[in-house]
């Protein structure tokens, strides 16, 4: 685990005096699974006691009833061993402290958690959102020494020149921009040393915290949101992972040259160091942004509405990181992505619900856009499904008579309908949330480069095109070849099934019967289903379907030739 000094990096020309320099990342061994157990239960404890007393201090005199006094005698109690440096904080001020003093694991959960508005209150949202993004930093001179254990050679073969100054210092990797000795500017991002290993060892602690969490807070699920972040975590710490997001991104938007992802260079790439095309381009939020044309800004909230809306809705793997930060503008006008090293992915289903979602949202139809939104949710014990569809369809009727970005924007309409789910014990997948956070980022940005643009329009010419290609005959074609095995198998099997079935049908039909009528209901079901079966299966239906049918049929008839 590192530990901070008062020492800083020098910091090199070309570099905004507004910034203050990076601290230094002091390496030192990473403690034990039990040393770090006893440091995560020491601020756990601290928080738990933190908590009571800040509850204690804060309640309103008309709410205090009799077990409040009980509280506060507690309180009094536990106050001797909560320190003082928490001691006069609201309780979401002493969690983000708390997670801080933890590290870079516990950072992290923290930005994760400040997105999940629909299982947590504003007042720790809000209050997490302040975490640290600017991170110590390794000495130029140990960076360089871990880029040479990286590549295996002294970095003079490899590289004519490293900037010494970081671009960025996060909780997991640091970055610097380089040259190659072909003259290509690339960027160097490098996993801090000892950050793996603690990473592993929180990721299990935090799961043991989860489950213990999960019996007594069920209602917010924290056994699922730390195997969600644990997941999120583990992969953003492998960087050969992040190269494979970039490829994939690449390919995705290969046939749009107006939509740029930074090429990868492999030979150069190991699972803890990535070196990646620089993009040379500005941030929206900067002050260059603002010289650029009309045209030129209408260009570009274009492009990254479209590009934002094909990542979700049609493609169905997204930038999951989504912040000012994390896009450039580049000539052309073109629009750049970076830092892809947190994804998000839908699965066919959950895609096609959101892009339903997403097409009512905008075409006006509050009513289904409740619909497909609760059909997003998982529910859990106590939950009420129509009650949250009946304010959800309400909240969105409000937002389509007045859809403004500064009264009433599109992303704060998703992320209060999902805020809801908790009140109606509607747990969503965190995939949602992020899906939210790109949706909001784009917004923001929209906003920043051309005040006033309409989101509602912008997002039914992209998604009437996601629309076109999802639905495209083609496309149908294509998804219907996935189960071209499966339909040759039951083509194959249908003319055997059909006559044994009605051999069996025969069969049971001349059976003696005190009664000849008694089964003759039964017998026509069992035919029916038997038939039902065949004309499913050479229609090349759901092999599951013909079979239930099938065999259900046959059950039938031979029970009733029994």
């Amino acid at each position: 685990m590192a530990d901070v000094t008062s020492a800083s990096i020098d910091r090199g020309a070309g570099t905004h005096e507004a910034e203050p320099p990076f601290e230094v990342f002091v390496e030192r061994k990473p403690p034990g699974l039990l040393r770090r157990y006893f440091a995560t239960q020491r601020h756990f404890i601290g928080l738990v006691f933190g908590g009571l007393i800040s509850f204690v201090r804060t309640r309103p005199r008309n709410k205090r009833g009799f077990w409040f006094q009980w509280l506060r005698v507690l309180s009094w109690v536990v106050r001797p061993l909560t320190s003082s440096k928490y001691v006069g904080l609201t309780f979401p001020v002493q969690l983000r402290r708390r997670l801080e003093a933890l590290g870079p694991t516990y950072i992290k959960l923290g930005q994760i958690l400040s997105l999940r508005e629909d299982i947590l209150p504003r007042s720790i949202t809000d209050e997490l959102k302040k975490l640290l993004d600017r991170l110590p930093a390794l000495r130029f001179e140990r960076f360089v020494e871990l880029i040479e254990e990286e590549v295996e050679r002294p970095i003079d073969d490899v590289f004519s020149w490293v900037d010494e100054t970081p671009i960025g210092s996060a909780s997991i990797g640091q970055t610097h921009r380089a040259r190659t000795l072909d003259g290509d500017e690339v960027v160097l991002k490098l996993v801090k040393p000892g950050i793996r290993r603690t990473i592993d060892r929180d990721v299990i602690l935090l799961r043991i915290l989860g489950r213990t969490l999960q019996v007594f807070l069920s209602r917010l699920q924290p056994k699922r949101v730390v195997d969600e972040f644990c997941e999120y975590t583990l992969r953003e710490v492998d960087l050969l992972r992040e190269a494979d997001n970039a490829e994939t991104f690449a390919a995705n938007f290969r046939d749009d040259d107006e939509v740029v992802f930074p090429a990868i260079y492999r030979e150069l790439s190991t699972r803890n160091l990535l070196t990646m095309e620089y993009l040379d381009g500005i941030k929206p939020n900067e002050p260059e942004a603002y010289s650029l044309s009309r045209d030129e800004r209408d260009v570009l909230t274009d492009l990254g509405a479209g590009a934002i809306i094909q990542m979700l809705y049609q493609d169905g793997f997204f930038h999951a990181d989504l912040h000012p930060g994390n896009l450039l503008i580049l000539d052309g006008p073109r629009v750049g992505f970076v830092d892809l090293g947190m994804v998000g992915r839908f699965d066919d289903e959950l895609r096609r619900n959101l892009l339903y979602y997403y097409y009512c949202l905008v075409m006006g139809d509050s009513e289904n856009a409740a619909r497909y939104l609760a059909a997003l949710a998982e529910p859990v014990t106590g939950s009420d499904p129509k009650g949250f569809r009946r304010e959800v369809e309400e909240i969105s009727r409000r937002w389509h008579r007045n859809p403004t970005f500064q009264e009433y924007s599109m992303g704060q309409l998703i992320l209060e309908s999902v805020s809801r789910g908790a009140r109606y014990h509607m747990y969503f997948p965190v995939e949602l949330v992020l899906m939210v956070k790109a949706i909001v980022t784009f917004e923001g940005v929209g906003q920043i480069l051309n005040p006033g643009f309409d989101v509602v329009e912008i997002s039914k010419v992209h998604i009437g095109r996601i629309f076109a290609h999802q639905f495209s005959p083609l496309r149908i074609a294509r998804e219907g070849l996935r189960g071209a095995p499966e339909l040759v198998d039951a083509l194959v099997k249908a003319p055997m099934l059909v006559t044994e079935g009605l051999r069996v049908l025969e069969q049971s039909t001349r059976q003696p019967r005190e009664n000849p009528f008694s089964g003759i209901r039964a017998t026509v079901f069992a035919g029916f289903l038997i038939v039902a079966g065949a004309i499913v299966a050479a229609l090349g239906g759901p092999t599951w379907l013909w079979i239930v049918l099938f065999g259900a049929g046959v059950l039938i008839a031979v029970r009733r030739g029994g």
